[in-house]
């Protein structure tokens, strides 16, 4: 053998000898997959990022525009993006107390909802079920009437207006400017100076041209489809609220979910807050996605006579604001529908600001209500 070809050999030789020790110093190999160090409760994705605790996630909405996160975050997938292979097992809900009852009987683990129910959930379980995690929603609820019928505000004195539901939030805040305005209602019966009448937002607009109610006080989209019917906005409750913002929906979590699957919770909250900040910049994308979605609910997607100004009346918001909560738990009180409730440890914001932080977003409160 030459000298030349001798060297060559050598130099094979060297390279092939050296290469499983290059290899393993750039993450290959069996050596590296042992120093590579897990957290708690997660495992290695395919992509090389930690899969989360949970395998799956059971979030709870509304077919609703006030649940424009929820709606605009599952149809577009950016919830879902945020959870690295952890599935969104999505549920909807047609009304507070049933969302709450999933949430507490353990087949629900996040839900959007209002805050009479967050409330009254709370509540009956003193404090040990639930906790609000997030704002998502402020707005979206008007006070609609037949035109003909009333055309100022003292002109409900002895009309029948509706209220989706007892007790939930639209007719706890109805109640209240009744009684600010010096009239008597049985909060029970709905009957005195006003009639309140509780009717399902699905019913309200036939109630509404059959002559059987004359107005509605009522969240979006209702009011809208309402007011496409011949009905005329006689007041916007946001102009009832200091800086005219008002929580309509929250963000609640499960306690038991939210001690053992941290890391999912505070996932999907990434997810909401990339939601509304997109939802924000592009608010003619996410009116048609959150439109899409709810076509995709009912089969039947809403006219734009009824999206545009229902749309425009709704500001998604991380924020809970949580002293306006606070201003509702008072009213239902005040109404003999709620006795004082302790809502002392029903925020816990902790995740959510941790979120904000990263995003370089500003942290929100929970009004002295937070858990300790």
């Amino acid at each position: 053998m030459s000298a030349a070809r001798s060297l060559n050999a050598l130099r094979a030789i060297a390279v092939t000898a050296t290469l499983p020790l290059l290899l393993t110093a750039c993450g290959y190999g069996s050596e590296a997959e042992k120093k590579d160090e897990k957290p708690a409760g997660a495992t290695a994705s395919e992509g090389g990022q930690q899969k989360l605790s949970a395998s799956e996630v059971r979030i709870g909405y509304f077919p609703n525009l006030t649940h424009a996160t929820a709606l605009v975050g599952l149809q577009e997938g950016l919830i879902e993006k945020e959870l690295n292979g952890t599935k969104v097992k999505p549920q909807s809900f047609n009304a507070g107390p049933s969302e709450i009852e999933a949430l507490n009987g353990g087949s629900l683990d996040i839900g959007f909802i209002g805050p009479s129910p967050s409330i009254n959930g709370y509540v009956k379980s003193k404090g040990s079920n639930l906790r609000i995690i997030s704002g998502s929603a402020s707005g979206g609820v008007k006070l609609v009437v037949n035109p003909d019928k009333i055309k100022t505000l003292d002109d409900l004195k002895g009309k029948k207006i509706a209220t989706p539901q007892k007790g939930n939030t639209q007719d706890i805040a109805f109640l209240n400017w009744i009684a600010e305005k010096g009239w008597t209602v049985d909060p029970e019966s709905g009957k005195g100076d006003v009639s309140v009448v509780r009717t399902d937002n699905k019913v309200t607009p036939d109630a509404f041209k059959q002559g059987s109610i004359d107005g509605a006080w009522v969240p979006e989209p209702t009011a809208s489809k309402l007011v496409s019917d011949g009905g005329s906005v006689l007041l916007d409750e946001t102009a009832l609220w200091p800086d005219k913002k008002f929580v309509i929906t929250n963000v609640i979590v499960s306690q038991k979910f939210l001690k053992e699957h941290a890391d999912v919770v505070e996932a999907v909250l990434r997810g909401t807050v990339k939601t509304n900040e997109w939802i924000n910049a592009n608010p003619d994308k996410a009116k048609a996605s959150a439109n899409a979605k709810l076509k995709a609910e009912s089969g039947k997607e809403l006219d734009a006579k009824v999206l545009d100004p229902a749309w425009q009346s709704i500001l998604v918001t991380d924020d809970p604001l949580a002293s306006t909560l606070k201003t509702e738990s008072d009213w239902a009180v005040k109404a003999k529908l709620l006795e004082k409730p302790d809502l002392a440890g029903i925020y816990d914001l902790a995740l959510l600001n941790k979120v904000l932080k990263a995003a370089g977003k500003p942290e929100v409160s929970d009004a002295g209500l937070g858990a300790k």
